[in-house]
């Protein structure tokens, strides 16, 4: 199980008031089969430990309770849909913009020190 104490210093309650309506919508693998999607939340706050960590993706601890593909699938398919940037720019003035801009900036980094592969099946 996730470690809460620190996910809620990762992911704060107003940090994710930002990112949850500008996550774009997930449908199933292509190929079919996998299993239901998981919290968002909690998807997010895995791919926050690995970006300001800096920790490679198969590092991600368990207690997470997301894998480290899921991860990485997730983090591709939000670098596709922007939204870093869109963070970036709906954090203007808010309490937890600096942890957000240090979040997105880690996120750009991460983006362009690997070329990504084909964003995910994702949906509007």
């Amino acid at each position: 199980m996730m470690k809460y104490e620190l996910a809620g210093r990762l992911v704060p309650d107003g940090m994710w008031s930002l990112v949850e309506p500008l996550l774009p919508g997930f449908a199933g693998r292509r190929q079919g089969g996998g299993t239901a999607p998981l919290d968002e939340r909690r998807t997010f706050t895995a791919v926050v430990y690995v970006l300001s960590s800096g920790c490679a993706w198969r590092d991600l601890p368990p207690w997470f309770g997301v894998s480290t593909a899921t991860a990485h699938r997730r983090f591709t398919l939000w670098t596709h849909a922007d939204l870093w940037g869109d963070l970036e720019r709906a954090a203007v003035g808010h309490a937890d913009e600096l942890w957000i801009g240090d979040v997105a900036a880690a996120a750009h980094r991460r983006a362009a020190s690997r070329p990504l592969r084909t964003a995910p099946h994702a949906t509007t």
